[in-house]
């Protein structure tokens, strides 16, 4: 597109040039295009909005779930600490009752860990026998 060039001796107009006349649907349809661009911007807002809201109220629920597993985690760690003072204690007696016969307490102790590992080989071979069919 050529550009025309000014005659010499032509003086400027102090008013811009007039753009040609927008027609009545053309603006109609422009604030049409507004109003829908308004309304989408409120939209946004309140999705903005409404994701802060459920990420606090995530944030919330995390962390009262948080304290809920340590407060049971303290109790059954206090439970596991009973009952390791409590066999420590039996211990500690059966020692002291036993006296002399501590090679019966011994001899006791791995004829029941003995049976116990002989019942858990013999389930894990019946587990493998019903796996390979």
């Amino acid at each position: 597109m050529a550009t025309r060039a000014a005659k010499p001796g032509a003086k400027k107009s102090a008013r811009p040039r007039r753009s040609a006349a927008v027609s009545r649907d053309t603006r109609v349809a422009s604030g049409g295009i507004e109003q829908s661009v308004k309304k989408l911007e409120k939209a946004i807002d309140e999705i903005q909005t409404s994701l802060r809201k459920v990420e606090r109220q995530i944030e919330a629920d995390a962390r009262a779930r948080i304290r809920d597993l340590r407060r049971d985690a303290r109790t059954q760690l206090a439970v596991l600490k009973a009952k390791q003072r409590e066999a420590a204690r039996i211990l500690e007696n059966a020692s002291v009752a036993a006296e002399g016969s501590w090679q019966e307490v011994k001899q006791s102790a791995t004829t029941v860990v003995s049976d116990a590992r002989r019942i858990a080989a013999a389930s894990v071979e019946r587990l493998r026998k019903v796996l390979t069919r």
